[in-house]
């Protein structure tokens, strides 16, 4: 079992769900975070004023899957969450981490049953 920890564009967000239900997966967590890579932030102007943001609004996806199922997964969300055909910087990062065990709490079933 693995875990898959994906971050990227918020406004890639429906589209990555979309391709993951075509696929199957319908659980995952969502949550909203701030962060910034290679880009390293911003630098708008606003009525005449540069200011700096470091920090750049993200999406962080929390998906738990089979071992056998994981490169299906990578591929789409990389697939998915690319914003032009090459990709570019800030389009995100996906992390594979792996899982001891699950337990699912409505009926204690465990391991790749439990996901």
């Amino acid at each position: 079992m693995k875990l898959v920890v994906a971050i990227i564009q918020p406004i890639r967000l429906a589209a990555v769900q979309e391709a993951l239900r075509k696929i199957g997966v319908e659980r995952m967590t969502v949550c909203d975070a701030l962060g910034y890579g290679r880009q390293g932030g911003q630098s708008p102007m606003f009525r005449g004023h540069e200011y700096k943001t470091q920090l750049l609004r993200k999406v962080l996806l929390e998906i738990a899957v089979n071992d056998d199922f994981v490169e299906v997964v990578i591929e789409t969300i990389s697939n998915a969450a690319r914003s032009l055909p090459d990709g570019e910087i800030g389009d995100g990062k996906i992390f594979i981490v792996p899982v001891g065990d699950c337990v699912q709490i409505s009926d204690n079933s465990r391991g790749p049953q439990a996901i």
